[in-house]
């Protein structure tokens, strides 16, 4: 059976797909997030290698029946979990254009318009950062946080040493050490692995009682590494925890990495699109002095997985950084038909070689809903994670662990710190044992909370109330449980 199907067949495998999309997005408002407990399965399947094709039409109605009916749903209104979204519909028709037309961002020979999309998107965030279009700055798209902070720490190595992209980390003759907040996430440790720095050179600093970095700590650890030869290299705010949601007090940090002379960079995967918010911008006050800043547009602004955006103001560090020399790759002049200077190759700027689009998502969101949808998406789950964070503590059952600037609760329960843990888990397992609702527990600052946080842009007030019933109603049935084991 050839790969290739005649244009009936797919006209009607196309259809049958945007069908089933269509159908699941009308059904993402009430839809639960999971099976109910005692359905759910994680055996492994156990069919052999297909030796002959089968129908596919058959395939693909079987694939999606089975995703949809035995899947998780992040998508859902009622996920009140992690940091992922329900996508906007443009950007799954995005995702599909891309397969379709397969460009590899690797070069612009090869890429082209993609590229420049690329360009534009990249562009227009950094220049909401603060970056005005008449300074120096560039990124680029990554496969999401993890090698977005990987690459950022990249260039502040190279940036303090440069010569060791020739000759490895040998060539340093000293000890860098990084600092960032206990609360900070855990792709820092996966960063200064992957660099051959350790994880020891990444010196988490005690947070405050707002869960920032403390400054006085971090000054103080500053100074015990010079004291014992350690060399420090970048201080790592984070603009929203995955925890918590807390921003790191950037304008105090860069005002720190200014006077030391140390790289300054924002992990901003999930704040960092407050950006595109003129109500909410303020909290990241002193952004624009980071010299690298990092954003998942995969979290806050409705992507589906994976889009990682990194941006700096040296845009010349990049290529210093990653740029390799090869035969094969196709090559264009260096400069357009009016003069201007052509940007370097995808390849020759970033960790990853062959490269997806993961610009048009985005770009094509923006182009349809403009910055004020975004602005309107944050103002609204602002309000709702308030309106949660209020049903909630009106039970009498909760306590808040710490005020949260963006869309993220941290509860306890009423109870004695001892019993906590388990209770969250009780509760929690309470909550989600029918698959409607999904909420979470965590660890801040070495205690156990209840963690919830408004993700998508299909959650209303109804889907709050109903959530702030169910919890509050386990809540009670675990306490009240507690008391008779006493």
């Amino acid at each position: 059976m050839g790969f290739d199907f005649d244009h009936e067949q797919r006209r009607r495998l196309g259809y049958q797909l945007m069908d089933g999309i269509n159908d699941y997005f009308s059904s993402l408002s009430d839809r639960p997030v999971q099976l109910p407990l005692a359905e759910r399965s994680f055996a492994d399947l156990h069919d052999a290698l297909p030796e002959l094709g089968e129908e596919a039409a058959v395939v693909l109605n079987e694939a999606m029946q089975e995703l949809i009916h035995n899947g998780f749903h992040v998508p859902s209104a009622n996920y009140f979990g992690l940091m992922n979204p329900t996508p906007t519909y443009m950007a799954v028709l995005a995702e599909a254009l891309v397969a379709t037309l397969n460009p590899q961002l690797a070069s612009l020979a090869r890429s082209q318009f993609a590229s420049r999309i690329e360009r534009e998107t990249v562009r227009w965030i950094a220049e909401r950062i603060g970056w005005e279009s008449n300074a120096a700055f560039d990124g680029t798209f990554t496969s999401g946080g993890n090698e977005a902070n990987f690459s950022a720490l990249a260039l502040a190595l190279h940036h303090r040493f440069p010569e060791v992209k020739q000759q490895g980390l040998v060539a340093l003759g000293v000890r860098p050490t990084l600092y960032c907040s206990a609360e900070a996430h855990h792709s820092l440790e996966k960063a200064v692995i992957l660099l051959g720095l350790g994880q020891h050179a990444l010196r988490r600093i005690p947070v405050n009682s707002q869960l920032q970095m403390d400054v006085a700590a971090l000054k103080t650890q500053i100074d015990a590494d010079l004291a014992q030869g350690f060399l420090p290299l970048a201080v790592i705010a984070t603009a929203g925890t995955t925890n918590s949601g807390a921003i790191d007090p950037l304008a105090e940090l860069a005002a720190i990495c200014h006077e030391r002379g140390l790289w300054f960079h924002v992990d901003g995967a999930y704040g960092a699109a407050l950006v595109l918010s003129d109500e909410y911008r303020h909290l990241l006050r002193a952004i624009s002095a980071a010299d690298s800043v990092t954003m998942d547009p995969h979290k806050w602004l409705s992507m589906p997985f994976a889009a990682g955006m990194l941006f700096t103001r040296h845009p010349q560090l990049l290529e210093q950084t990653f740029g390799v020399e090869t035969a094969y790759m196709p090559r264009i002049e260096h400069h357009n038909a009016d003069g201007t200077t052509l940007p370097p190759d995808y390849y020759r700027i970033s960790a990853q070689w062959s490269r997806r689009m993961n610009s048009l998502k985005l770009w094509l969101t923006l182009r349809v809903h403009g910055r004020q949808g975004y602005e309107e998406l944050i103002a609204r789950q602002m309000k709702l994670a308030r309106l949660l964070e209020t049903e909630l503590l009106a039970s009498g059952h909760f306590e808040l662990t710490s005020p949260s600037a963006l869309p993220i609760l941290n509860l306890v329960l009423k109870a004695p710190r001892a019993a906590r843990s388990d209770l969250h888990r009780e509760l929690v397992a309470e909550v989600t044992e029918d698959g409607m609702h999904w909420i979470s527990t965590t660890r801040v600052q070495g205690e156990s909370v209840v963690r919830m946080m408004v993700i998508s842009y299909l959650t209303e007030e109804r889907h709050i109330t109903e959530l702030a019933k169910r919890v509050s109603a386990a809540a009670k049935n675990v306490l009240d449980r507690r008391s008779v084991e006493v």
